[in-house]
């Protein structure tokens, strides 16, 4: 006996104490799916028998049912379920959740339940409790369908359940198995001279497949079938299939026409095609129900009419056999691609119920009606979070947009817009001009004269949902980053009290790790350990760049504000920003600030910069000089108290060691000791001094960038770092009094006089006051046996060091110490900074809503507070 189950179902087993529901469900069921009654009294109160714990069982049992349904997982609930009282809330979560409710009924014979309890010691009670479960259930079974079940299976003996067999049932509106390439196809209404333009431009070719040409042979064989639809079926030769998003009918002026044409496409193989509300209303009445005949039915029912008699009566049939196979949504390309006539929410996605129909066919209204007579719509397309794009239609707009992962690409054929599709997974839009006005609408098209997009409006408001509590971050790079809860916290601190207009926040610079500690006399980094570092993640060739002494800065230049508040809507905020590697803004002096950027444009548009990249903007990664620009609190408050002190204290000791050592007191080993400790003062204060300068209006600002990351429709991680050092350089020539181009140098790692002279340039290079060099593959991107490896080390200069450890670090025994720091937590949140800030450009570029690339970029700044040594 074969029980049929759609794959989204709740399965309730009803049956009294003892009819076997419990060795039914492990037989056909995995054994996750399966809720027990009797195991949720063991989870509450040790004891599986225990009928004072039902209470708390089934809310336990309820609310795991709650999650598994709102997960999508079939549920099989495994109790007595005999009363209509225990069914209802079940059947409610059922509907709730858009899932098939089924019921298994085990109805046995009342004295063979009654032996089987009595074979078990943990259910010795009366025949009678048995007898009341019996009499319940068989008072239920009439009733079980009104109730709201969607199919009931009873089963009347050992035989009938042993010859269970059930099937699992994809639901219809699942095509997770078709991966496209797709031409999606918005309301068409009738204008079918568009549509076959608009297939040919898409690369559709009239002609027989041959699965086209069997079709054909099989309708031959029966005249009147092939007569019917006597419209041309069309295909494209790479294999991509068209997606019809309903309203086919109505207004238009060859609706039969197009009816037709999709119709041959769908029996072909070449094409799916959902329901519009136009389509429902015309099944209706040729149903025979009573509808009201306007918004273009006329016109439909008038091309019907116009048919010959002989052919009128059978194309009535085959057109309502054909609009009654439409199905309400599908999900498609495994669970990226959901398309239906007027949307769908994430809750409903592939899931089967009259509010699932109902919502695909006409969206969601307020209740309200417009000065026109039109419902108002909600708009559920503002608040979808889901990962699948949601493709519709329904409501005409003047320009297809993009609004957080949905799109609606209704544009007005009928009423003189144009034909649009969607090319599926190229995101690219390919429209056709309607020929003429074939019906005047009721709310006119009216073009959005804003520069802003709908989805930039929608952006002025951020949820505190998107980036607070635990999350997990899926990206490109790595599969999962995870943010802890009290981190997120944190950012969110920092990112709503101190940080600029979000809008400008599309990346935040990563970490970066040092060098493995050196075992070299006197060193604590070398670039030796940076070489064979590389060398032993089977890495051929380096970039040694200058590490500049400076803060790390991201700037974003537009063209002009046109293209800063046309890409990044923002409004009267100027070209561009300047902004630390927390997000605040860099300058204080908005005047100061306009003329570095206006600078940074200049530069940019003398060399070139727009045209080559065909760009509005750019995002660079930058060091700003002089350090004390913006580290003038850490210099007042640590730096300089410390070098002040240590000097004072020091040259005072070593003045009164002298005066002793004069007087003839043997203490010379403790005078070279704090003579000593008082030329490492000096060095401290001689090396943090280096980076310090007076800046009192531009001319004493440095702006040296190494990453061009990002441009409209490109993330310029596919290029290496010779390129970047390249195309900065070009930039920087055009005004060497602001911009630095940034020293480098190739090493081939395989050639130890390469190695050698990276390592000779970086010593004297620290030795006259360089901070030290950066160490990056030559590919901006490199993929190790575990993953990718770290994108760029550190190795900082001796006298460098000492700002960073302290005026005494340098001596043998504070090296031994420091030398047992640990680096891998260091390099593993560099490595998810990294992975972050190229997510949320790479999501940024795509046009992604705000709130994702915001996911990425307050995850950065998150797993800044995690507790890491900050000197490293």
């Amino acid at each position: 006996m074969k029980l049929t189950i759609p794959e989204l179902s709740l399965i309730v087993l009803i049956g009294a104490s003892g009819s076997g529901k419990s060795t039914f469900a492990r037989q056909h069921f995995q054994p996750f799916e399966v809720l027990s009654s009797d195991f949720c009294r063991g989870l509450v109160s040790n004891e599986e028998n225990n009928q004072s714990a039902t209470k708390d069982a089934f809310e336990v049992l309820r609310f795991i049912a709650d999650k598994r349904l709102a997960a999508g997982k079939l549920t099989v609930i495994d109790a007595t379920n005999v009363q209509m009282e225990d069914r209802k809330p079940l059947l409610q979560m059922a509907r709730q959740y858009h899932s098939f409710a089924i019921a298994i009924v085990l109805d046995l014979p009342e004295e063979l339940c009654h032996e089987r309890n009595q074979l078990r010691s943990d259910r010795q009670f009366g025949s009678h409790v048995v007898r009341r479960h019996t009499q319940m259930l068989r008072r239920s079974l009439r009733g079980l369908e009104k109730e709201g079940f969607r199919y009931v299976y009873v089963l009347n003996s050992l035989e009938e359940i042993a010859s269970v067999e059930i099937e699992r049932q994809p639901l219809w509106n699942n095509l997770k198995h078709e991966h496209g390439p797709f031409d999606i196809i918005g309301d068409i209404h009738g204008c079918c001279d568009e549509l076959e333009i608009l297939l040919q431009q898409l690369g559709y070719q009239k002609g027989e497949g041959a699965k086209e040409q069997k079709i054909k042979e099989e309708e031959l064989s029966t005249f009147s079938s092939f007569s019917l639809w006597n419209a041309p079926t069309y295909y494209h030769p790479e294999g991509r299939k068209a997606l019809f998003l309903g309203d086919l009918v109505d207004r238009g002026t060859r609706i039969l026409d197009t009816v037709k044409l999709v119709r041959n496409m769908v029996e072909a193989g070449t094409a799916f095609c959902v329901p519009g509300n136009h389509e429902n209303k015309l099944l209706r009445k040729l149903r025979g129900k009573n509808v009201r005949v306007n918004h273009g039915l006329e016109q439909t029912l008038a091309e019907i009419e116009a048919l010959p008699d002989e052919v009128r009566e059978p194309f009535t049939k085959e057109l309502q056999k054909f609009l009654d196979s439409l199905i309400s949504h599908y999900v498609l390309d495994d669970g990226r691609l959901v398309v239906a006539h007027a949307g769908m929410k994430q809750e409903m996605q592939g899931r089967g119920s009259g509010a699932v129909r109902e919502f695909a066919l006409y969206g969601e209204s307020t209740g309200e009606i417009d000065e026109f007579g039109l419902p108002v719509r909600y708009n559920w397309a503002g608040e979808y979070r889901g990962e699948a794009m949601v493709v519709y239609g329904h409501t005409p707009v003047p320009e297809a947009e993009w609004l957080n992962n949905t799109i609606d690409i209704d544009t007005g054929c009928v009423f003189g817009g144009k034909l649009t599709a969607l090319r599926y997974p190229e995101k690219e839009l390919v429209s056709i001009p309607a020929a003429c006005v074939y019906c005047e609408p009721v709310k006119p098209l009216v073009q959005n004269t804003a520069t802003r997009t709908s989805q930039q409006e929608l952006d002025d408001v951020l949820y505190i949902e998107d980036v607070v509590g635990k999350r997990i971050i899926n990206t490109r790079l790595q599969s999962k980053i995870t943010i802890r809860e009290e981190n997120a916290i944190a950012a969110l601190e920092v990112m709503s009290r101190f940080a600029t207009n979000p809008k400008w926040l599309i990346y935040l610079p990563p970490t970066m790790s040092p060098v493995e500690t050196s075992l070299l006399p006197g060193f604590l980094e070398h670039p030796a350990q940076a070489f064979s570092y590389y060398q032993n993640q089977r890495i051929t060739q380096v970039v040694c760049e200058e590490k500049h002494m400076g803060s790390r800065a991201v700037v974003i230049i537009c063209r002009d504000s046109a293209a800063a508040e046309k890409r990044f809507g923002v409004v009267n905020e100027g070209i561009g920003i300047c902004y630390t590697r927390t997000g605040r803004r860099f300058f204080d002096d908005s005047a100061l600030e306009t003329e570095f950027l206006a600078r940074v444009n200049l530069a940019l548009s003398q060399s070139g910069f727009w045209s080559e990249f065909q760009t509005d903007w750019v995002c660079l990664d930058c060091e700003l000089m002089p350090w004390s620009a913006k580290a003038q609190g850490l210099l007042r408050e640590q730096y300089a108290p410390v070098g002040v002190a240590s000097r004072l204290a020091l040259n005072d000791a070593v003045t009164c060691l002298q005066q002793a050592s004069d007087r003839g007191v043997d203490i010379s080993t403790q005078l070279s000791h704090y003579q000593e400790r008082a030329d490492m003062a000096d060095q401290y204060v001689t090396a943090y001094r280096q980076y310090c300068w007076s800046v009192t209006d531009i001319s004493g600002l440095k702006l040296a960038p190494f990453h061009i990351l990002a441009t409209e429709g490109a993330v310029h991680i596919d290029k290496d770092h010779r390129w970047h050092m390249e195309q900065i350089a070009k930039i920087c020539q055009k005004d060497p009094a602001l911009l630095l181009a940034t020293a480098y140098k190739v090493i081939d790692l395989a050639d130890p006089s390469s190695q050698a002279e990276g390592i000779y340039w970086w010593e004297k290079s620290t030795k006259v006051g360089g901070e030290g060099i950066v160490v990056k593959p030559m590919d901006f991107i490199v993929r190790g046996i575990r993953g990718i490896i770290q994108p760029a080390v550190k190795c900082r200069g001796q006298e460098y060091l000492r700002i960073i450890y302290g005026p005494e670090y340098s001596t043998p025994e504070n090296l031994q110490r420091l030398r047992q720091r640990g680096l891998s937590h260091k390099r593993s949140l560099a490595m998810r900074e990294f992975t972050l800030g190229v997510e949320a450009l790479e999501r940024f570029v795509a046009h992604t809503p705000l709130r994702r690339v915001h996911e990425c970029v307050f995850g950065i700044l998150a797993l800044e507070s995690e507790p890491v040594d900050p000197r490293l």
